[in-house]
């Protein structure tokens, strides 16, 4: 049944948390139109501007229009020798006089306070600036207008400001030309920037980016790590030719871009090491320091290094990710800097709000219910969540249509649903909930090829072409705790302790780790200080890999090892922290002191450091979100912002986008005989403050 309007009444009327907002779309749907634009950035005496290639138009016609030679168009564009398409983009070089262009990069912001009656064209005209880069820089005005006190930013771009004396300074004149200014920023003479910013500029210097230049590559020729070109650069989310960036003065004296399929450049993760990457890459370590001389100071992590892409007999070292990434690391992104198409979102959720069950006339009952039912406490958790993305997205730029639709936890209903409403220019469905539930929605709907996500389901499900399974499954889970085992236990004294009926685990666990040690519990399921010890060792770190739901082996297996770590480093690890690690006879303050690890679908969020999310969630309902809320708020904002980034979740699967949020991430891949599933998977581990970290 259909609960757009009624289900905000029946919220109030059993006092559960309400987010009182209308999801419903504007009356006025803003679409906008991404172009590139053209830009003018003085560096070097240099200009550049895009150009799309019109029908009829070739390399040579181009070369004309801008009094260039084709061989400038080539240097920039050195795919364009083999032809180009229309609607192609293209980096031109301004020679001579200057087309007419301007500045499209803010030296900084105005904030405006909105009067009354004040629109986006009176602004545009008072600030001088067109009224799209408003909305470039204020991303809710694309979908709600100007409201009386609203702050907003206005853009103030490095033309206008340069025509204007700031602090007394003098404006720049025909005299004093731009080309050696040393700020991003804002472009202005020399004399003046080292004036304003003279330890600044003893520190950074520009770089014009080149067409093919990566983020790796302009990093490792000055000397940097990705994050601290990214910190310099905070507005740059997509390189592209012609843009200028701040970087360090350390140059390295070879090119930023590799152009030989030997080589690539790698960023260093966390706790690795010279050795590793050494075997990682099957090279010997005096010819990796000789590939990169700043290894000779010790390797740190965020450094980019050129490494080999092929062994010494010239074969492809398989296991490197062409994006020097492995699915386990692949680079996350954020889609918000990628949000594309504005148009208005029609989503629909399904979940099992069991309004069947209320009776209007007694409150008291509908208190009760929600006590008592599980189903649909999760339902309301999750809704209240999915509500706050849909606002989040707003302030973004993308409206949402949300329908919303009781699923009373019956296959039939669902059906029903489908059958009695138009689902016709529907973009997504989230939910329903369960496995049965989600299989029919999504069986119905596979003729139209509407998504379907599973939000919460840890069971495999049917393979169904429009299904996508946004959780992780239990054997997931597992497979990628085995390969975190395999990948990091170089060096280690590993340990497997595992029940009968955890026998088959044992043997993945052993056939993955050839090295390690086996451990038996006896007959009562119990091990002790003394059947552990003699396979321990003083000279390396012990890693004791647990696999069983038996309380009584868990609890003695933690007990004995938590005395025996004042003597040995110990690590605690297992594929599959089942409700029997949560059990009260398993002490807390053991697993810590163990630096627990397990693999997880999610992450807890810190509730002492500061969220957005969380903290409109506690102002708006007085409590922290749970993880059904939190679950509800990250999966539906994902779909919206893959829906505005790609156009469809399809082509976000064909992207190989991996995206973040409080607790969740998502990496979908194609099942092999149809749907989706998510493979991002976190491992955590506790600290010796009980903290729960995120170890990969």
């Amino acid at each position: 049944m259909g609960i757009n309007l009624s289900l905000e009444n029946f919220f109030t009327k059993i006092n559960c948390p309400y987010k009182k907002s209308n999801p419903r779309p504007m009356k006025f749907i803003i679409l906008l139109c991404l172009c590139f634009q053209v830009m003018c950035i003085n560096a070097f005496a240099q200009e550049y501007k895009y150009h799309t290639v019109a029908p009829e138009e070739n390399i040579y016609r181009i070369s004309q229009k801008y009094n260039i030679s084709e061989e400038d168009i080539y240097k920039y564009n050195p795919d364009a020798r083999n032809g180009v398409d229309v609607g192609t983009k293209l980096v031109i070089p301004l020679m001579g006089e200057k087309t007419a262009s301007t500045d499209d990069t803010p030296v900084t912001f105005k904030t405006h306070k909105v009067a009354k009656k004040e629109t986006l064209f009176g602004l545009s005209q008072r600030y001088s600036v067109d009224i799209d880069d408003i909305k470039k820089y204020n991303k809710q005005l694309y979908s709600k207008e100007l409201q009386q006190g609203d702050e907003i930013n206005i853009p103030v771009f490095a033309q206008a400001e340069n025509s204007t004396p700031t602090n007394g300074s003098q404006p720049a004149t025909d005299t004093q030309p731009a080309t050696g200014s040393q700020t991003v920023e804002v472009s202005r003479p020399k004399a003046v920037a080292q004036s304003q910013d003279p330890v600044q500029d003893t520190k950074t210097r520009e770089h014009i980016i080149l067409p093919k230049e990566t983020k790796y590559g302009i990093a490792r020729k000055y000397g940097m790590t990705v994050d601290e070109l990214e910190e310099l650069n905070p507005t740059v989310d997509v390189l592209q030719p012609g843009i200028m960036l701040k970087v360090g003065t350390d140059v390295l004296d070879e090119p930023v871009i590799i152009t030989d399929d030997d080589f690539q450049f790698y960023e260093v993760q966390p706790q690795e090491t010279l050795y590793g990457l050494t075997r990682k890459f099957q090279v010997e370590q005096d010819s990796l320091i000789a590939l990169n001389p700043a290894l000779k100071d010790g390797l740190k992590s965020g450094m980019v290094l050129k490494v080999p892409t092929k062994d010494s007999e010239g074969r492809e070292l398989e296991d490197i990710d062409v994006e020097m990434n492995t699915s386990a690391e692949r680079e996350r992104i954020s889609l918000e800097g990628e949000l594309k198409d504005f148009s208005t979102k029609n989503l629909v959720l399904m979940l099992p709000f069991n309004t069947n069950k209320v009776r209007n006339d007694s409150i008291s009952n509908s208190a009760q219910l929600i006590q008592n039912d599980r189903a649909m406490r999760i339902a309301l958790d999750f809704y209240s969540g999915a509500l706050m993305a849909v606002e989040t997205a707003k302030n973004l730029g993308i409206s949402t249509d949300l329908k919303v639709y009781d699923t009373q936890q019956n296959a039939g209903t669902v059906t029903s649903i489908i059958q009695n409403n138009n689902f016709s220019n529907v973009d997504a469905v989230i939910g329903p909930l369960f496995q049965a539930t989600s299989e029919e929605a999504a069986e119905r709907l596979s003729n139209t090829k509407i998504p379907v996500i599973s939000p919460l389901t840890n069971r495999e499900l049917k393979y169904m072409p429009n299904l996508y399974q946004a959780r992780p499954s239990d054997e997931m889970l597992r497979d990628r705790m085995v390969e975190y085992l395999a990948e990091n236990s170089q060096g280690k004294n590993v340990i497997i302790i595992a029940d009968a009926s955890n026998s088959g685990i044992k043997n993945t666990l052993v056939n993955a780790l050839p090295n390690a040690r086996l451990v038996n519990p006896g007959g009562n399921n119990n091990i002790s200080e003394g059947s552990v010890s003699p396979s321990l060792m003083k000279d390396r770190e012990n890693w004791i890999i647990l696999e069983s739901d038996n309380l009584s082996l868990l609890a003695s297996t933690t007990s004995a090892l938590y005395r025996l770590a004042r003597n040995y480093k110990i690590k605690l690890f297992t594929t599959s922290k089942n409700s029997s690690f949560d059990n009260d006879l398993i002490s807390n303050e053991h697993l810590g002191r163990l630096q627990f690890h397990f693999p997880s679908e999610y992450k807890e969020f810190d509730e002492t450091a500061s969220n957005s999310f969380i903290d409109a969630y506690k102002s708006e309902y007085g409590v922290v979100p749970n993880k059904y809320t939190v679950r509800g708020y990250d999966l539906t904002l994902d779909v919206l912002l893959r829906l505005g980034a790609m156009g469809s979740l399809e082509k976000s699967v064909e992207s190989n986008v991996v995206t973040e949020y409080v607790e969740n991430k998502f990496y979908y891949r194609p099942k092999s005989n149809g749907g989706f599933y998510n493979e991002a998977i976190y491992i955590m581990h506790y600290d010796k403050d009980l903290n729960l970290k995120v170890a990969q």
